[in-house]
């Protein structure tokens, strides 16, 4: 018989198997992500149908195992984000996040620098803060797990580090004001989106602090992101676009 394992994780999806059946995708500390089936008994069910709710985080009774499918047994200290349940806003991020984090990271790979990024942002949506932010601020620290590393920390012609900069495909990092003529093909990223891209690229989500954005800054930190994403990795959620019509039909509302 398989040695059970307590297992802290989230829970990043599931859907059914069969009729009673689950399959269950939880990133766990312990062994990275791990795809769980959850037998279809109705006392189990009842037992583990809270616990497997996308966002919800808890140790979970396991057995692990190094091929195939591993099994939940039984779950405890459970922990259930409930704004994220309830609003439709947040619940969009939030299954973004969890949907890069699965499309960024390797199966039953260890990744707790991640995981703990992934919980903050979480706890941040589920308490009010900026969603944008949270966003933006994942999507920036997940590029170097797809393997893309852009150079946000000076200037990949003369390495300076203060000063205006903007963003260049031709150097796959910043450039200074002082070298733009390098790029003509470059950004033209408004200077304040690029400040706080290079300091979203370095902040912890547990360090954050209020930040405040206007509207116009946020179009092109958006802007400046979705074109590393399109140019560099390749990846179109449909959890991203779906949160790109929920802003057109809030904005539509809001018009009529």
């Amino acid at each position: 018989m398989a040695q059970l394992e307590e297992v802290e994780g989230i829970v990043l999806y599931h859907r059914r198997h069969r009729e009673r059946d689950f399959l269950v995708k939880i990133f766990t500390k312990r062994f990275g992500k791990v795809m769980f089936f959850v037998r279809g008994s109705k006392k189990q069910q009842n037992e583990l149908m809270q616990a497997i709710q996308p966002f919800s985080r808890a140790t979970f009774i396991a057995d692990i195992r190094e091929g195939g499918l591993s099994f939940l047994r039984g779950s405890k200290d459970l922990e259930t984000y409930r704004e994220l349940q309830i609003d439709i806003f947040k619940n969009a991020y939030a299954t973004y996040i969890c949907a890069l984090a699965d499309a960024a990271l390797e199966d039953k790979v260890t990744h707790i620098d991640m995981y703990y990024q992934v919980e903050h942002s979480l706890n941040l949506l589920n308490e009010e803060y900026d969603p944008e932010v949270v966003m933006n601020i994942i999507e920036i620290k997940f590029l170097r797990n797809f393997g893309v590393a852009p150079n946000f920390v000076a200037c990949g012609v003369c390495g300076k580090s203060e000063g205006i900069f903007d963003f260049s495909d031709k150097y796959h990092g910043i450039i200074c004001s002082e070298h733009f003529y390098e790029d003509l093909r470059r950004l033209h990223m408004n200077p304040k989106a690029m400040h706080l891209v290079r300091l979203y690229s370095v902040l912890k989500l547990d360090k954050i602090g209020d930040i405040s954005i206007k509207p116009e800054t946020q179009q092109e930190i958006k802007r400046l992101i979705e074109h590393i994403y399109e140019q560099s990795v390749g990846l179109k959620l449909k959890s991203k676009k779906f949160i790109n019509n929920l802003h057109e039909w809030e904005d539509t509302l809001k018009k009529d």
